[in-house]
């Protein structure tokens, strides 16, 4: 099976340091095949024997905090969810100056249609959609500082998620699907 490993809070502000080489190193030395990192922020692709992503997350976890010496959360999508993620973002959803757009990934434990109503929303100005796995967000630049979602900065709710922009994450769909990993039976690759 095919999947993408996002690492929460590395390589931010001189914290949490991770050097990719090392991390595709001891992804590899737990089993994980055909493992390919894209930009520091901690995006792995990877295949594996294991079928459920929790139990591939927490042998990971266990790994990194082994080789650098400190936790890294770990949250692990099949290839088809990562792409069911991307296709979900509006295609007039970007991230260039003037609006920017996140994809906000949730840990299981998050991961319900009534997180819309956990978190801070400013209807006048955040555009917010839930699918399943994620929150999408796009807000324009010049209302950035309206928006109420970054409040969820330093919440619990915050603790159990993890942010890329919406370029990243379109770019991670393409990249498995060039992969191949999207390949599934029944069901040619997309080009």
């Amino acid at each position: 099976m095919n999947y993408v490993g996002l690492l929460r809070g590395i390589n931010v502000g001189g914290n949490s340091t991770v050097s990719m080489a090392r991390l595709k190193q001891v992804f590899e030395h737990v089993g994980m095949t055909s493992v390919a990192t894209y930009i520091n922020s901690g995006n792995v692709f990877f295949s594996s024997t294991l079928l459920h992503e929790a139990e591939i997350a927490m042998l990971l976890e266990r790994a990194i905090e082994t080789q650098f010496g400190f936790a890294v959360k770990v949250l692990v999508r099949s290839s088809e969810r990562l792409l069911a993620t991307a296709q979900a973002l509006p295609k007039s959803w970007v991230n260039n100056p003037t609006m920017k757009c996140d994809v906000i990934f949730l840990w299981p434990e998050i991961d319900t249609f009534d997180i819309l109503e956990k978190v801070s929303i400013n209807r006048e100005v955040d555009s917010v959609k839930y699918v399943s796995g994620a929150l999408l967000w796009s807000v324009k630049r010049a209302d950035r500082t309206k928006s109420r979602m970054q409040k969820l900065i330093g919440t619990d709710l915050y603790k159990q998620m993890t942010i890329r922009n919406c370029n990243t994450v379109r770019v991670l769909a393409d990249r498995v699907e060039q992969l191949g990993v999207a390949d599934s039976p029944g069901r040619p690759p997309r080009r």
